[in-house]
């Protein structure tokens, strides 16, 4: 294993956050690849990002919250169904084959980012700028699948909440700032109970120390971003980055 220093892997987690905060999705997904491709072993990669995520998620959260990018009635009932969802998956990932769950949900986030994708290219005119609400049963429903899938595979809640909330027309900039302040709460429970099954001593404080300090830095900046960018600018690019991580899934090994 490399050894990185406190401020390459702070570096990492600078990026990893910009993309997350800026795109609704891929923190997790960032920092763990950019760790493992350094030479930390993937189970240790995964805990810290997702240690790491309980300081980032919540500076991000509120800087969302204080620049308008979140709406309130989308909170609730992604919370609440989702930390049952992120119990469940990790305590399911010590029992249950990940690989044909992540060769499904590859397919899915492919499937979504190509529909947003297209959407916000060739529709310019088309993109909704009414509130949309939606029925809670539906929101739990997605926050649980997403939670869940997101424990067990290591990252997920926003590639799966955030194109889903932007293809049933919630605007892009609330979109990403819901699904990153919900997403503090359920990053709580994923990492409680990850702390439990595998016991703090196996996790390397240090590097989730350096993700969180990258991470906390760049929340503010990644949340004006996403306030700022064109709403038709930043659909392409929440389409593209899904495209991505969907990839990425489905041809690790």
């Amino acid at each position: 294993m490399i050894n990185l220093s406190v401020l390459e892997v702070g570096v990492i987690g600078f990026l990893a956050q910009i993309i997350d905060g800026a795109l609704g999705m891929g923190y997790g997904v960032t920092s763990s690849t950019l760790l493992i491709s350094f030479g930390i072993p993937p189970a240790l990669a995964s805990a810290s990002a997702h240690t790491s995520e309980l300081f980032t998620t919540f500076v991000s959260g509120i800087s969302h919250f204080k620049l308008g990018n979140v709406r309130k009635d989308l909170l609730r009932p992604l919370i609440s169904s989702g930390i049952i969802g992120g119990i469940l998956g990790a305590c399911g990932l010590v029992t249950l084959p990940s690989k044909p769950i992540k060769l499904v949900v590859g397919f899915i986030l492919m499937s979504m980012g190509g529909l947003i994708f297209y959407r916000f290219l060739f529709r310019r005119g088309k993109i909704n700028t009414e509130i949309k609400t939606y029925p809670p049963s539906r929101l739990r429903t997605l926050g649980f699948f997403a939670a869940f899938i997101d424990a067990m595979g290591g990252g997920g809640w926003g590639p799966i909440c955030t194109p889903s909330l932007v293809l049933t027309g919630t605007e892009p900039d609330k979109a990403v700032g819901s699904v990153n302040l919900a997403e503090f709460f359920i990053t709580i429970a994923i990492a409680a109970t990850f702390l439990a099954l595998i016991g703090p001593e196996k996790f390397r404080w240090d590097i989730v120390l350096a993700l969180a300090i990258g991470g906390i830095v760049a929340a503010p900046l990644a949340a004006f971003i996403c306030r700022k960018l064109p709403k038709r600018l930043l659909g392409i690019l929440v389409g593209l980055a899904v495209i991505i991580l969907s990839l990425r899934i489905l041809l690790r090994r």
